[in-house]
């Protein structure tokens, strides 16, 4: 039975936001329980950022090519309302927008979802603005290759990923999925910058809106999941989670209600009434004691499983600098670690899809699960 508390929430996030009839995951074409027959998904997390600068149509193309099944697209919005390829509206860390003097007066300071932000945000700026942008690596202490393709990439449209993505599928001759996320949706709610509308028509123009399509759509808050939901739309929705803190829509509504509440078994059953998956942080479904080793699987992975959500754990990456310290190779943390034994650990835990910087190992890593899972008994 629910708790009075998620009692409450499930009033909050489920009940329509407006007189349309929400509609069931399987009228979205969505997941309808864990089969252990169904695929095992390799999504490339921002593409493959493990080798190209992240949101670029460089490491969208190198995913799918090392055999990714859907990419990721983080979406947020420009001065014109126009959806682009960020992983944040704040952009001096992944464009070259610091180094270019016309931009200058552009630089400000916001608050997003809480946090006090100074540098560049891409709501400031028309996409013909943007596009002059180049893209640059994120992390380059830990990535210095990838910092040679600094200055060669644009910004792209989600329009130009979508594009892509079918190109993709008919040279590859296999469906390359685009698995999109919202970004900070009441933020841009609250400056007139709605990302929902936007995004529909981009499905619809790319014939992606329809229950077999290739698509899922993803947020961290959880009214724009319920109103994506009660609006009909008919492609699987899942809910990310965090090991800590709050869906951000939430805390501005000045509900209490955490990520924890939310990934316990009666918080996940009320997910299960308006999306199909949930994308936890990985330390939730497989945490890491405090000596650095690995430790056993939670219950996360079976509840989300008894009321039908698919489980697509973030991010796995081969650095050294984001493994358990068991698994680090020297002391480097830019230095590849046990990558591998990782991967295997979650795929045994019984999840059905990952999201990795380096597509590559994450199909290697399903593939020897699956050969290990599927050679005959001696």
């Amino acid at each position: 039975m629910l708790t009075a508390l998620l009692a409450v929430l499930l009033s909050l996030v489920v009940a329509p936001a407006s007189s349309a009839t929400p509609s069931s995951s399987a009228d979205r074409g969505g997941h309808q329980g864990a089969d252990p027959d169904e695929d095992l998904l390799v999504i490339g997390h921002r593409g493959a950022s493990g080798y190209r600068p992240e949101h670029t149509l460089a490491s969208y193309e190198l995913a799918a090519r090392m055999g990714a099944d859907y990419i990721e697209c983080d979406a947020v919005s420009t001065a014109d309302a126009v959806l682009v390829c960020r992983h944040e509206n704040e952009i001096s860390g992944t464009t070259d927008v610091a180094d270019r003097p016309e931009f200058a007066d552009r630089q400000t300071t916001k608050t997003v979802d809480g946090v006090e932000l100074t540098g560049w945000f891409t709501e400031d700026f028309t996409l013909a603005e943007l596009q002059t942008l180049r893209a640059v690596e994120r992390l380059p202490e830990l990535r210095e290759e990838n910092t040679l393709y600094d200055g060669l990439f644009a910004v792209p449209t989600l329009d130009e990923f979508l594009e892509l993505r079918e190109e993709l599928s008919r040279e590859l001759d296999r469906e390359i999925g685009a698995y999109i996320e919202t970004k900070h949706p009441t933020y841009f709610d609250g400056i007139g910058l709605s990302l929902e509308e936007p995004l529909l028509a981009d499905l619809r123009e790319a014939c992606l809106d329809r229950p077999d399509s290739p698509v899922f759509l993803q947020s961290f808050e959880t009214t724009n999941l319920r109103e994506l939901d009660a609006a009909g739309v008919r492609v699987p929705l899942v809910q990310l989670l965090s090991a800590s803190g709050a869906p951000a829509d939430l805390v501005a509504a000045g509900q209490p209600y955490t990520y924890a509440d939310l990934s316990s078994p009666a918080g996940l059953a009320v997910v299960a009434r308006y999306a199909d998956g949930v994308g936890p942080e990985k330390s939730q479904v497989i945490p890491v004691a405090e000596d650095g080793t690995l430790g056993e699987p939670t219950s996360f992975v079976a509840d989300a499983h008894a009321v039908d959500l698919l489980v697509h754990p973030y991010t796995f990456r081969n650095e050294n600098e984001f493994l358990p310290a068991e698994l680090d190779e020297g002391t480097d943390p830019a230095a590849y670690g046990r990558a591998l034994e990782e991967q295997l650990a979650f795929w045994a835990a019984g999840v059905d899809g990952i999201f990795t910087d380096n597509p590559d190992t994450g199909v290697l890593t399903r593939d020897l699960f699956l050969d290990e899972a599927l050679a005959p008994a001696a």
